[in-house]
């Protein structure tokens, strides 16, 4: 009777890949996501050495063929491959997505998990901050951002982030505002540890469930961040490949009947913020301190 048991019950001291696995088994939906991140990460690592042409050499002879065995998603008005442009995009975009969301999180997170814990003052002035950001339409103060300090790839991830910080402190504040009471708080406390600790140690650790759901939406938000600063003219300058520019780019053959220039880096986009959503719901159920026994 103990056997079955014991098979079914997740060890208190697995590891955390076992952990994980164990975790997910309940959710094949996770893996497919978690695959699917998989392959968009080594599409950044290695698009650049996998890319069949330079996504910036220019053929007159051969621009605006629609999609054949040497060029699979077809070429653009230039004669670039459009799929060796895809793939390589890859790397910069989800390269502004990560940083400018991790610029965020830490951000977010640690002016959120303050004020929920110490109130007062602090609390009140967090809050006008974060209510001033949410008082603008989050895609034009980004675009006000940039516009204002310059269109170049660390302007849009300070944008980004910028815009993305509410969303973490909110999470984190009412996280902290909730439990800065729990017994485990207040033994933490009768135990001699300061407050940073407390914040650190105890309250922020049980912040991270709803913050990494929020961080995984907010990747494929700051995709499309990215894509639509560079679709209004406001993003990565041109010819550097990026979905967004090259789905503005497309946009203007589509009458004419060249399809494949707007729809596969669209479709690139689509998939890689599908994708980010999905996962949301993995890393939840990884980082629950409840699922960990």
């Amino acid at each position: 009777m103990d056997e079955p048991a014991a098979e079914t019950a997740l060890p208190s001291n697995a590891g955390f890949a076992r952990r994980s696995l164990y975790i997910l088994s309940a959710n094949p939906v996770s893996f497919v996501a978690l695959g699917g991140f998989g392959l968009i990460v080594l599409a950044a690592v290695f698009g650049p050495w996998l890319a069949p042409y330079d996504p910036l050499l220019t053929d007159a002879a051969i621009a605006l063929q629609a999609p054949t065995a040497a060029h699979w998603f077809g070429t653009d008005q230039l004669g670039r491959d459009v799929f060796s442009r895809v793939l390589v995009a890859t790397r910069l975009d989800l390269t502004i997505s990560v940083l400018a969301v991790a610029l965020s999180f830490v951000v977010g997170a640690g002016i959120g998990t303050m004020a929920g814990y110490y109130g007062g003052r602090a609390d009140r002035i967090a809050s006008r901050v974060v209510d001033t950001i949410m008082a603008f339409p989050l895609f034009v103060l980004a675009m006000g951002i940039v516009a204002a300090m310059g269109n170049s790839v660390e302007n849009i991830i300070y944008a980004t982030a910028i815009i993305n910080v509410p969303f973490y402190a909110r999470v984190a504040r009412a996280e902290a505002n909730i439990r800065r009471n729990a017994g485990f708080v207040q033994a933490a406390k009768l135990s001699g540890n300061s407050g940073m600790r407390i914040v650190g140690m105890h309250l922020f650790p049980n912040a991270l469930p709803p913050m990494a759901v929020q961080a995984s939406l907010n990747l494929g938000w700051a995709i499309l961040n990215a894509a639509g600063l560079s679709f209004i003219g406001l993003g990565v300058k041109p010819p550097t490949p990026e979905w967004g520019i090259m789905v503005a780019e497309g946009a203007n053959f589509i009458v004419s009947g060249e399809w494949w220039l707007a729809l596969f880096p669209g479709g690139a986009l689509m998939i890689t913020v599908f994708t980010f959503n999905l996962m949301g719901d993995a890393l939840r159920d990884i980082v629950d301190p409840r699922k960990r026994t």
